[in-house]
């Protein structure tokens, strides 16, 4: 059973309560964000004082100024292109969270998106909670009411991929993570020697890998979700995110392949491209990230325990 609660069940009070000797990292991945970037880093550093122990933004990539911006805002900046270039370096919101475990030493990752415009701290205090408070959960996810502004007409949603692509995938491969509210949620947390022990997506699959993976290594009692209230951010258009859906099913349907057998095949080439016939009715391709990095802890000569 997937534990379940509340963010005002997690006030910064209790946690300092109950966080004893763990340490707490959050992390924020961003990619041109320089609008919105300061608020988010401005809002944790000054509302969670003490109780973050690391506040780091992963850049990835920018061609604007998130990175100066995030650094006068209070946070430890790096680059992706900085960490580990030994390893190479990709765009993608994977790889930032991927190399954010070589720069970080907490015991406890949260990661929080840098395009929130409705939000709050509590989303941190209500993801990490879970796992300061119960050392079975490996996972915590946020879900949410999430706001869709489209041409002003303003709607609540889950959210489209997940609701037409995660939800539907779950349903019929792994019934038993049907409970889990928005599987491709920004806002969670992670135990460290939990994440480095797992392979991750270098793109927006890496949410869904991580809930498929503790899953299947751990089991449902290791995985918490939190109602968060409700969440803003820009939002993509539907050509990008059909993108994005490539990419959640390439992330499915490779751990599917580890289970199914061998009618399902678990790979797929570097180059996979999406095909859209354009408005002049000519074929434009999208390149479509489904690389994955190997676990952190065979790079950095650390092998991790299981969780609890």
């Amino acid at each position: 059973m997937v534990m379940i609660s509340v963010a005002s069940d997690w006030t910064r009070e209790r946690l300092e309560a109950i966080k004893a000797d763990s340490t707490l990292a959050v992390v924020i991945p961003a990619l041109n964000e320089e609008g919105t970037i300061a608020q988010v880093v401005s809002a944790i550093a000054a509302e969670l004082g003490e109780l973050v122990d690391e506040l780091v933004v992963m850049d990835s990539l920018s061609s604007d100024s998130t990175a100066e911006v995030a650094a006068i805002a209070g946070a430890r900046v790096h680059s992706v292109a900085d960490v580990r270039p030994d390893l190479g370096v990709h765009s993608g919101k994977g790889e930032a969270l991927w190399k954010s475990q070589f720069v970080t030493s907490a015991d406890v990752v949260a990661f929080i998106d840098a395009d929130l415009t409705e939000w709050g701290t509590h989303f941190i205090l209500g993801v990490v909670g879970p796992l300061l408070a119960h050392p079975q959960v490996a996972l915590c996810r946020g879900f949410y009411d999430r706001v869709l502004d489209i041409d002003g007409d303003v709607t609540l949603e889950g959210g489209r991929v997940t609701e037409l692509v995660a939800r539907p995938w779950l349903t019929l491969f792994r019934p038993e993570l049907g409970a889990i509210v928005q599987p491709l949620a920004g806002e969670w947390a992670i135990r460290r020697n939990v994440f480095e022990q797992l392979h991750v997506p270098i793109g927006y699959g890496v949410e869904f890998s991580t809930l498929l993976d503790v899953y299947d290594e751990w089991g449902i009692d290791s995985i918490a979700q939190v109602d968060l209230g409700r969440r803003a951010h820009r939002h993509q258009n539907i050509h990008d995110l059909s993108v994005m859906a490539v990419e959640i099913l390439a992330t499915a349907e490779r751990r599917r392949a580890r289970t199914a057998g061998p009618t399902v095949t678990d790979a797929f080439s570097a180059d996979v491209q999406l095909a859209r016939l354009s408005e002049h009715r000519r074929w434009s391709y999208r390149a479509v990230p489904v690389t994955e990095r190997p676990p952190a802890s065979t790079l950095i000569g650390q092998h991790a325990d299981r969780p609890g």
